[in-house]
């Protein structure tokens, strides 16, 4: 798909419609990676997304590898948004973001609690001129509680939240995927939550008699990097206040389920095996030649497995390290046992499924391609797509400022001359 000379509009030959969220339109002010990523989600699948930048534009803009002195990070997560610069620690910049917001369907925001407040645009300040607007904040600890006011960064939020402590290895120090993990999942929260909030206005409040149904309104959607990843921690909380247990980091191993676990192979790559069901257990170990195990009656359920944990994955590993990750692969997919290998990148994008399933994008940047993720989920009738690339700063300022918000050439000059825009 290639970048267009005038990046609002795509390349109409292959501009998919419908999608599903066309004629929202979302401000985004936030930057780097929770905020933003929400914002690509959302124009992704059809919103007008605008972003609003300093003048100096998003720190991610310089992240990571860059090309030309732009982040290609940069090219995917500011796919099809319409980038502005704006001075929001000015009057002026903070009245021509007002006007815009009070525009739009939605606000995307992920500074530290009490910026917006600070700057005159918080959500107090729509309540009674815009009803209507969904205001999702993005923050490490949520807008309220004593730690509103910490910094919320991704990595501090994630060992807050509980999923460090149970990451790496017993004993070891916690480790963390080489990842933004919490700030990801915080942009999926709020993608969620703008949803739900959407639907709600849509559907005109909750009364079953449509004619009592007071006007449906918007809301703030709250969410923190720390319960995002809470949001993740499945069975612990019953299981604590319940039987008083703290689950702990397992290494490769899920704890309380046998055999899962990641093998090494002959030729030193490691394979991942899912055997926990109690029929697939006993057609792993056939496949491996351990029928003695297959039909151990100890080892009849998860129960006995888990008691005999250590047993049964070295009678696996034994057996793994006596072939191929290809060679264990192909015999237990013979045994319909569920297994795969530890793809990095660089196999993702050479496995021919993932190009069936439409994993990547072509993008074009000046003289060259380059390959994007795609955005998932994906949806058969209403299909996202990327339309243009992360666009230089400032690219759509005359487009938003001229046409939406309706200035006129000598304002948009002056705005630019004091160094507001």
């Amino acid at each position: 798909m290639k970048a267009n000379p005038n990046p609002s509009t795509g390349d109409p030959e292959k501009r998919p419609s419908p999608r599903p969220l066309e004629g929202i339109r979302i401000v985004e002010a936030g930057q780097l990676i929770a905020g933003p990523f929400a914002g690509c989600m959302l124009a992704y699948f059809g919103a007008e997304v605008i972003k609003i930048e300093s003048i100096g534009g998003d720190p991610l803009r310089r992240w990571r590898v860059l090309e030309e002195g732009t982040s290609l990070w940069w090219r995917a997560i500011a796919r099809n948004k319409k980038c502005i610069t704006l001075d929001l620690r000015s009057l002026q910049g903070q009245e021509l973001a007002r006007s815009l917001i009070l525009r739009s369907d939605a606000l995307i925001e992920n500074f530290r609690p009490g910026t917006m407040e600070r700057w005159g645009l918080g959500p107090e300040r729509f309540e009674q001129d815009h009803p209507d607007l969904i205001y999702a904040r993005v923050s490490g600890y949520g807008q309220t509680g004593p730690l509103a006011h910490k910094p919320g960064f991704a990595s501090v939020c994630e060992g807050f939240g509980g999923f460090r402590h149970i990451n790496g290895f017993s004993g070891e120090p916690p480790v963390r995927p080489n990842l933004s993990l919490g700030d990801t999942l915080a942009g999926l929260h709020a993608v969620i939550g703008v949803l739900l909030a959407l639907t709600h206005r849509r559907r005109g409040g909750d009364a079953d008699d449509e004619s009592a149904r007071p006007k449906a309104r918007g809301q703030v959607v709250d969410v923190a990097i720390y319960e995002s990843i809470y949001n993740m921690l499945e069975s612990m909380v019953p299981e604590y206040d319940a039987a008083g247990i703290v689950r702990g980091p397992s290494g490769s191993t899920l704890t309380g389920i046998v055999p899962t676990n990641t093998y090494p192979c002959a030729d030193g790559k490691f394979v991942i095996i899912g055997g926990n069901g109690d029929s697939i257990y006993k057609r792993l170990m056939r496949a491996a030649g351990r029928e003695d195990l297959a039909d151990d009656p100890r080892l009849a359920d998860n129960a006995g497995r888990v008691t005999h944990q250590e047993e049964v994955d070295l009678a696996i590993e034994e057996w793994t390290r006596s072939l191929c990750v290809d060679e264990v692969v192909e015999a237990l997919e013979k045994a319909q046992v569920p297994v795969g290998p530890i793809h990095s990148i660089a196999d993702l994008m050479a496995e021919p499924h993932c190009h069936a399933r439409g994993l990547f994008e072509t993008i074009d940047i000046g003289t060259r391609s380059l390959q994007i993720p795609a955005i998932l989920p994906k949806l058969e009738g209403t299909p996202g797509a990327t339309l243009w690339p992360g666009p230089e700063i400032g690219s759509h300022n005359r487009e938003v400022y001229l046409d939406i918000l309706g200035l006129d050439e000598e304002r948009l000059a002056r705005l630019q001359d004091e160094g507001i825009i």
